[in-house]
């Protein structure tokens, strides 16, 4: 099984189905695995106040406007199963409140994911985890103590899980990905390590994909210019393709780290040490090994 590769869409489709089936169409174009969204009961995740409080949007003049504009109904939901479905490839979905999350179960979708901003929902972790469904488990934002709590509540419910490198700025700067927590991850908390990334560019994914990474999330947009919180920290189809078809590359390239002589190198060590075997049968003061794959093969 090679890196799980996730399309973040998460609001990336302002609300507009058509938006959102397009990108589910660059995910697939582009070979990725599933697509993810992003749920919440807005009264849930933000207060009266910060909702009734002022932002201009293509909705209106309110929070509330903007984030109701964002929230796809039932209905959109069950649009984005049967487009999934017919387009096979799997979606799944986010969910920022434990409403959001019993709302999501009636599509009995195959993975659950956790935000990193909800990493220390332990009302929400429990419910996700009483699914059994292989869950991603983003860690940005989070201490040790945080993330050891979640990797509990996991493992007492029996579900299966892994966690995601992540550092939550949008976009991250190069300087703060901090690659080398994939292994300490791995090591501290004894599990597979994926990686969720919000830079821009594809380098620093490339690089996490050659560091045994299991699952690999990008955020995607048609166009980063688009309105929204994510768009610049978000892959164009052109940049996700490339992306996929390069990750597929390194994980071939990666080998399993014997050190061995290929059929193809046989025929090419011989050319290239032949007047090794030359002098040798002219000094006789030593012997040449020529490799054969699988074994050595000595001549005097």
């Amino acid at each position: 099984m090679g890196i799980f590769f996730v399309a973040e869409i998460g609001i990336n489709h302002n609300g507009d189905m058509e938006i959102c089936k397009d990108l589910i169409d660059v995910a697939v174009d582009a070979g990725c695995d599933a697509v993810k969204l992003q749920k919440r009961d807005i009264n849930l995740v933000y207060t009266r106040e910060f909702l009734d409080s002022p932002r201009e949007s293509p909705w209106g003049k309110t929070q509330r406007a903007q984030k109701e504009g964002l929230e796809f109904s039932r209905e959109d939901y069950q649009e984005i199963d049967r487009y999934c479905k017919e387009k096979d490839i799997k979606w799944f979905a986010s969910a920022w409140d434990t409403n959001s999350q019993q709302f999501l179960r009636q599509f009995d979708c195959q993975y659950n994911k956790v935000a990193s901003a909800m990493i220390v929902h332990e009302a929400l972790l429990n419910m996700i985890a009483e699914e059994g469904k292989h869950t991603f488990i983003s860690t940005g934002m989070s201490t040790y103590d945080d993330i050891q709590r979640a990797v509990d509540i996991f493992r007492a419910a029996n579900c299966p899980f892994e966690l995601m490198h992540t550092v939550s700025t949008y976009p991250m700067k190069d300087e703060d990905a901090n690659l080398r927590v994939i292994e300490t991850l791995r090591n501290r908390y004894n599990c597979n390590v994926g990686y969720s990334g919000h830079e821009v560019g594809l380098a620093i994914s490339y690089a996490a994909a050659a560091m045994g990474i299991t699952s690999l999330e990008r955020h995607i947009t048609l166009d980063r210019a688009m309105y929204g919180s994510d768009q610049s920290a978000s892959i164009e189809p052109n940049g996700l393709r490339q992306l996929v078809g390069a990750v597929r590359k390194i994980e071939k390239a990666m080998g399993d780290g014997e050190k061995r002589v290929i059929d193809a190198e046989v025929s090419i060590a011989r050319k290239l040490r032949e007047h090794l075997d030359l002098e040798s049968n002219h000094s006789g003061q030593w012997e040449v090994l020529y490799p054969v794959a699988g074994r050595q093969e000595k001549r005097t």
